[in-house]
């Protein structure tokens, strides 16, 4: 699912207000894509906890009642902000290839791209990366054992819940995978079909899995008689993992990417992520406009010019930061932002053949996003994923969850797309240990006087998502205003502005192909956003969960 994935601190650099720093919330604020993840996370925040236990607790409560978006057989990126000191730090928890990653598995007898390899079943799988994420959240900024924060998920998953429209309907979607594997139509099936509304889903195999995840910490999941257990499943259903690439997987702490538009400050994430860098340069073309004085349809062709020519750069440069060396500064300079901007025609549409080429022309909305901000003005925006809906369908017996189909963020065959339609090159080629480069894009937005909390899933839409919630609170709109906001996007590639079904009148798809843009409506809505404000004057905090899903839930308190 390419999918699921979190003040006046001048965040990434710390800054030297001592009132700002003294300014708290008094109370808190959580959206997520589920009602019982967010009350799992006030029930946290009431035990004592901060928002980085609350934070454990949500994403643990995902990982039972959401598995087709998130869960610990995924990963995810954890964009922190701390309130004493002022820290920022982003946890990445994005899975690694297997040491006997071989990109020619991936490959059909005539050498094309066999896209059930990178979907489906165990090479499709990644080394999980949540669960080390979730361990180094609890042990390093939260206040509360691992143990007591993953409560909430255990009690759920033994006593069981009704699923939502959405998860049922992803079973649906993935019944002839799900058959494959036993362990996962033994978890997901009924008989041998999908469920349907009214079914109760008790997952006591997870419940146990977290209990001993919650007493061992990364012993209890990447090491030991559990970690056999994965490697044996997974090399059964004809996998190549090791004890060695679970004994080796580390989460990592990031620096942030932050940077300046207009008055703001943006703190997003950094690589494996291309979401940070994209959304940079964009905003900088951007900055050398004033958006507020275009008409509309002005204002859609800036911003999808600025669109296209930053997801070029993605595909042509970015990949794991601990393997590849990018030009980051580069493209994240002001200067470089206006070469790109110097070449956007203020009436016309930029082909992408047109745009310096590097390959030849050849994320659905699942991955799962929440955003926090406790009574002490600690900031959690957190994107996680298996990334396809139910990852790759493969349940190992006896662990209770699904693994990730993360290998397909791979460029498993340069110039070949993924499930997102993404190209890319030897930067994110698959290699032993290396991460897949992600569209996740947890973000702060920060100005004198609001903060605010925004990410989403999405795919390859995640990042344009963003940019127009980064706009949309900078201009005043609050959490459940950004959230119903319909949405556009373009990735250069194909050469076409996708919209959500209502998104432009007709004149104003009219003018749009005037200027040569292809405008392409899709009949069904994208995305789960979840944002969270804070606005400072009035001390009020804000909360909004997308309207497109049922499930979701924007709580302050």
């Amino acid at each position: 699912m390419k999918k699921i994935l979190f003040s006046v601190l001048l965040l990434g650099v710390s800054v030297s207000s001592s009132a700002a720093e003294a300014q708290k919330p008094g109370h808190a604020a959580i959206a997520s894509a589920h009602k019982l993840a967010t009350a799992a996370g006030f029930e946290v925040l009431a035990a004592g906890g901060n928002a980085f236990d609350a934070a454990v607790a949500v994403a643990a409560t995902l990982s039972v009642v959401e598995p087709q978006s998130s869960g610990i057989g995924g990963g995810g990126l954890f964009l922190l902000h701390r309130a004493g000191d002022g820290k920022n730090v982003m946890i990445d928890a994005r899975e690694t290839a297997p040491a006997a990653t071989d990109a020619k598995q991936y490959l059909d007898a005539q050498g094309n791209l066999d896209q059930d390899k990178s979907w489906n079943g165990p090479l499709a799988a990644g080394i999980p990366g949540e669960p080390a994420g979730l361990v180094w959240l609890a042990e390093h900024y939260g206040r509360l054992p691992l143990a007591k924060s993953l409560a909430p998920a255990i009690r759920i998953a033994r006593e069981g819940f009704q699923p939502d429209a959405r998860l049922l309907d992803a079973i649906a979607e993935r019944i002839e995978v799900i058959k494959r594997y036993p362990a996962a139509a033994a978890l997901y099936l009924q008989n041998g079909a999908p469920p349907q509304t009214g079914w109760t889903f008790k997952n006591p195999d997870i419940a146990q899995t977290l209990e001993l995840f919650g007493a061992k910490g990364n012993d209890g999941f990447y090491h030991g008689e559990f970690a056999q257990r994965l490697v044996d499943g997974i090399n059964a259903a004809g996998g190549h993992w090791s004890l060695k690439d679970l004994a080796d997987y580390q989460a990592k702490e990031r620096e942030p990417l932050a940077f300046d538009y207009r008055g703001w400050r943006i703190v997003t994430a950094s690589p494996p992520s291309s979401g940070g860098i994209v959304l940079e340069e964009m905003l900088n073309i951007l900055a050398g406009y004033d958006l507020d004085k275009l008409d509309r349809v002005h204002r859609v062709h800036t911003i999808v010019e600025a669109m296209r020519r930053a997801y070029r750069d993605r595909a042509a440069y970015l990949g794991d930061p601990d393997f590849v060396k990018m030009p980051l500064d580069e493209l994240g300079s002001a200067v470089y932002a206006a070469g790109l901007r110097a070449s956007i025609h203020p009436d016309k549409a930029t082909p992408s053949d047109m745009l310096p080429g590097y390959l030849q022309k050849s994320e659905r909305d699942h991955t799962s996003h929440f955003a926090i901000i406790d009574a002490d003005g600690n900031l959690v925006s957190a994107t996680q994923t298996v990334n396809l809906s139910l990852g790759d369908a493969l349940v190992v017996p006896g662990t209770g969850f699904v693994m990730n189909d993360e290998m397909d963020d791979f460029a498993l065959k340069a110039g070949v797309p993924n499930a997102f339609g993404l190209v890319g090159n030897e930067a994110n080629a698959p290699k032993p240990g290396h991460r897949p480069l992600s569209s996740m894009t947890p973000s702060f937005v920060i100005g004198a006087d609001r903060v605010g909390v925004i990410g989403t899933p999405g795919g390859s839409t995640i990042i344009t998502q963003v940019l127009e919630g980064v706009l949309a609170f900078i201009d005043g709109e609050l959490p459940a205003q950004i959230v119903a906001k319909p949405r556009y996007h373009h990735q250069y590639l194909p050469d076409t502005i996708a919209a959500e079904h209502g998104t432009f009148s007709v004149d104003e798809v009219k003018a749009l192909e005037a200027m040569g843009h292809k405008v392409n409506e899709r009949s069904h809505p994208w995305g789960f956003m979840n944002v969270v404000s804070w606005d400072k004057k009035s001390g009020k905090l804000y909360a909004g969960s997308d309207s497109r899903r049922a499930s979701g839930s924007g709580v302050v308190k």
